[in-house]
């Protein structure tokens, strides 16, 4: 532990990974301390008998404009998701693109069997508004929750309750659609502008990457901090003086080490992951639950977009429950027999993981999303609970925090 630095930036997740790429390409002294054993924070990947098991199904979408700034998108080599949902209605399954990204399945998907016509067109007259419309514009629009906004744009409840739901429960991991229409308008940018896949090493290959151009011996794993302070931080090796501190650690950690910072309620998750010889579906694209059932948010073949994801001969499916209560194993597999509309009595249960505290919870008032990183005395905050619950989020916290510690640092010496 060196005695001094100018910036300490407790937590090497994505924000904390993003503040410190800033603070390193400015030239101003930095170091990072981590106190797990690895970088990415909540995007994380283990490997299981030659499986990528990622810490919950997350998946990249390329139109976050912060990725294109810290990483060479191409270098992660992405398998890709099909631009659309199956959904399952009864003996059914309906297929729904995205016509700007698969404009032959377009015919399709106005003729599938949920809602209306007329629900089709508004969903998509919606997306194509939030794709199109400058950022500022969606920001400053009224903010109610989401579920408001959905029939604010006149969407019938079967359309809500059959496809919007069950897919946003599994993006925003919030079923009762109590998110800000803020950042649903957000989202739905996101998915009508980019493309959705899966590093060929795993989600733990964005924060590897976007670390990759800093020297190693800046980064300090294994050191977890128990104190922050004006122009200190505390460690189990010692206290570390600087000029100033950026806390860019999970929301219930942020607020422990910043007790003036407001508690953040978080959603829960769990993955369920499967093997199977034969794959349930041989596209790349995700299933959900058209029929009102509320167990499973979304399952998908994840070695159908990213072979990677599973040896040689197998194929590994994740199924993903939202909210605290985790139902036991085989209550999940009934309900994917009925979901793939065939038996999975041959699949191998790999594990089960569950995460507790995957996403910040983000209801009205959101505001523009950007709230403050300055704290005042050298002090910063830094995550996705400060702007947009995701990817996103997190990497244009980083970014913006380290923004104004430089620029306070550079007041300081004038």
């Amino acid at each position: 532990m060196p005695a001094e630095t100018d910036v300490v930036i407790v937590g090497g997740g994505l924000a904390g990974l993003a503040a410190a790429r800033r603070l390193h390409r400015a030239g101003v002294p930095w170091r990072l301390l981590e106190a797990a054993d690895r970088l990415g924070g909540r995007v994380a990947t283990d490997e299981f008998d030659g499986y990528l098991l990622d810490r919950g199904f997350q998946v990249l979408n390329t139109a976050y404009p912060r990725l294109s700034g810290l990483l060479d998108l191409g270098a992660l080599d992405l398998g890709w998701f099909t631009s659309g949902v199956l959904v399952r209605r009864g003996d059914r399954l309906e297929r729904l693109v995205n016509p700007l990204r698969a404009p032959a399945g377009a015919p399709g998907t106005v003729t599938a069997g949920i809602g209306s016509v007329l629900d089709r067109l508004r969903l998509a007259a919606l997306a194509a508004g939030c794709a199109s419309l400058p950022v500022g514009r969606l920001l400053n629009a009224t903010e109610t929750t989401s579920e408001a906004a959905l029939r604010r744009a006149r969407l019938s409840n079967a359309i809500i309750e059959e496809l919007i739901r069950p897919f946003l429960s599994g993006v925003l991991l919030d079923r009762e659609l109590a998110t800000s229409s803020h950042v649903l308008a957000l989202f739905l940018r996101a998915f009508a502008r980019g493309r959705i896949g899966l590093p060929a090493r795993g989600m733990a290959a964005l924060p590897q990457a976007i670390a990759a151009p800093l020297p190693a011996e800046l980064i300090q794993p294994h050191t977890p901090v128990t104190e922050v302070a004006p122009g200190r931080v505390r460690t189990r090796d010692g206290d570390l003086a600087c000029r100033a501190v950026v806390v860019a650690v999970d929301p219930p950690a942020a607020t422990t080490l910043l007790p003036r910072l407001p508690r953040v309620r978080m959603h829960s998750c769990t993955t369920y992951y499967h093997s199977t010889d034969t794959p349930p579906l041989a596209e790349p694209i995700l299933l959900l639950d058209g029929d009102r059932r509320e167990l499973v948010a979304n399952t998908a073949v994840l070695s159908n977009a990213a072979p990677t994801y599973a040896p040689a001969g197998k194929h590994l499916v994740a199924t993903s429950v939202v909210g605290p209560q985790a139902p036991p194993e085989p209550v999940v597999r009934r309900e994917l027999d009925r979901l793939y509309g065939r038996s999975t009595a041959d699949w191998t249960h790999l594990t089960t993981v569950s995460v507790p505290e995957a996403l910040p919870a983000a209801p009205p008032p959101q505001g523009r999303l950007r709230k403050p990183v300055a704290l005042g005395d050298g002090l910063f905050v830094a995550g996705d609970h400060r702007d947009s619950p995701s990817i996103q989020g997190a990497l244009a916290s980083g970014w913006r925090t380290a923004g104004a510690v430089l620029a306070e640092l550079r007041a300081a010496e004038r």
